[in-house]
């Protein structure tokens, strides 16, 4: 096989492709020249050793370029709030669209705390619900050092550090702050209480933190 390889190109196909073959000779030069180019690296002799156990794969190494990459930047607040990307347009104001938001939220809740039975321990609940997502749940507020607020109650909306913001039946987006309030929230049969003030915690910083149990709470 090796010598059909290695074999000239008979006469006919060298007049008609327009070549003329080599002498045994060149070849072999041409051939041991191109691969000491290519594998600068190598001796000789490593080189013969190679070509006789193996393929070569001739690669192109690109060089690497020098330089930092940039990385895309998010926005910053600024720019947030004036693109008002946390702003609930007026025509999304409507408490019937967020209902299923809330069906969603009971099955999420129920699923938290293993079906919220009768005999469920209330300190285990307790514990997951510090560090459950409230979006879709149902708040009362029930105490707040600002009368107007007592007594709204709606779907929450959206959870930020200081505030909770609702949508109630008729309509109306609220805007409550934590601190001073207490929320209470229903689930199934169970009842429980948001002390705003230990919650100025974003959502996603709350699931993370640690909670010491406190024998007293005041607004």
């Amino acid at each position: 096989m090796e010598h059909v390889v290695q074999s000239s190109i008979p006469s006919k196909e060298s007049a008609l492709l327009g070549v003329e073959s080599s002498t045994t000779t060149k070849a072999e030069a041409f051939t041991k020249a191109f691969l000491k180019n290519s594998l600068p690296q190598m001796k000789d002799a490593a080189i013969e050793d190679m070509m006789l156990r193996k393929a070569v794969v001739l690669e192109f190494k690109r060089q690497k370029k020098k330089g930092k990459k940039s990385k895309a930047k998010g926005l910053n607040a600024k720019e947030r709030r004036q693109l008002k990307i946390f702003q609930l347009k007026p025509e999304h104001q409507k408490y019937e669209l967020f209902l299923p938001l809330h069906e969603l939220w009971k099955q999420y809740i129920e699923d938290l705390c293993n079906g919220l039975k009768p005999e469920s321990n209330p300190q285990m609940i307790q514990q997951k619900l510090l560090k459950a997502d409230f979006h879709g749940a149902v708040l009362t507020v029930v105490r707040s050092k600002c009368p107007s607020y007592v007594g709204l109650t709606g779907i929450l909306v959206q959870e930020m550090k200081h505030i909770f913001k609702i949508i109630t039946k008729e309509d109306k987006l609220k805007v409550i702050p934590k601190r001073n309030s207490v929320f209470s929230m229903e689930i199934g049969d169970f009842v429980t209480h948001i002390y705003g003030s230990k919650f100025e915690l974003r959502s996603s910083e709350r699931s993370a933190k640690k909670f010491k149990v406190k024998g007293t709470i005041d607004l």
